[in-house]
């Protein structure tokens, strides 16, 4: 899964963070033009791509693109 952070969008609330099952996020000390503390997605190889964060962000501010590989590992199986 390739996660992308719209950095003009975030408000920092965290929602992504919070709700993640595998604790994929952590909040960053990088901070947009706003002022908001961004998260991070530290843990990729960790994502279940159940698609929570995207799911819970009030901001629409992360994207989620599957990628090929993960797609083919699930045929496999």
């Amino acid at each position: 899964m390739a996660i992308t952070i719209v950095k003009d969008f975030c408000k920092g609330c965290g929602f992504c963070i919070a709700y993640c099952p595998k604790k994929v996020y952590d909040l960053s000390e990088e901070m947009n033009k706003k002022g908001y503390r961004l998260p991070n997605p530290v843990r990729i190889e960790d994502c279940t791509e159940c698609s929570l964060c995207d799911l819970y962000c009030p901001d629409f501010a992360i994207v989620l693109e599957k990628t090929k590989k993960k797609a083919e590992e699930k045929e496999v199986r």
